[in-house]
C-alpha cells in the first residue's frame, strides 16, 4: 500500500470535454464599467449634470405658473409615468450599448 495523500483526484475522461463544450466562445454579454482616468473630470460631470437638472426643473416651474396665472381657470399638469423603460430612452444623451 502506497503511504501519504494522493496529490490529485481521478477524473473521468469525459468530464473535462463536457465542461468547455458548454462554455460561450466570444465576448461575454452586458456593458463594460471602465474606471476613470481622472476623478475630478468626474466629479466636474456630476455637478454639471445636478445644474442642468435644477434649471430644467425650475424653468419648468416657472413656465407652468406663468400659463396657470394667464387662464381663467386653474392649470394642472400631468406628469408621465415614471417606468424605466421610458424614463431612460426619452432622455438624451444616454446610449444603451
Amino acid at each position: 500500500m502506497a503511504q501519504g495523500s494522493q496529490k490529485f483526484k481521478a477524473q473521468k475522461p469525459g468530464l473535462a470535454k463536457k465542461r468547455q463544450q458548454n462554455k460561450a466562445k466570444g465576448p461575454k454579454k452586458g456593458g463594460r464599467v471602465i474606471a476613470p482616468k481622472k476623478a475630478h473630470v468626474v466629479e466636474q460631470q456630476k455637478l454639471k449634470r445636478g445644474l442642468e437638472v435644477a434649471i430644467r426643473n425650475k424653468i419648468e416651474h416657472e413656465v407652468t405658473h406663468r400659463a396657470s396665472s394667464s387662464l381663467h381657470k386653474p392649470l394642472s399638469v400631468l406628469k408621465g409615468a415614471d417606468d424605466k423603460g421610458s424614463h431612460a430612452a426619452g432622455r438624451p444623451g444616454s446610449s444603451a450599448k
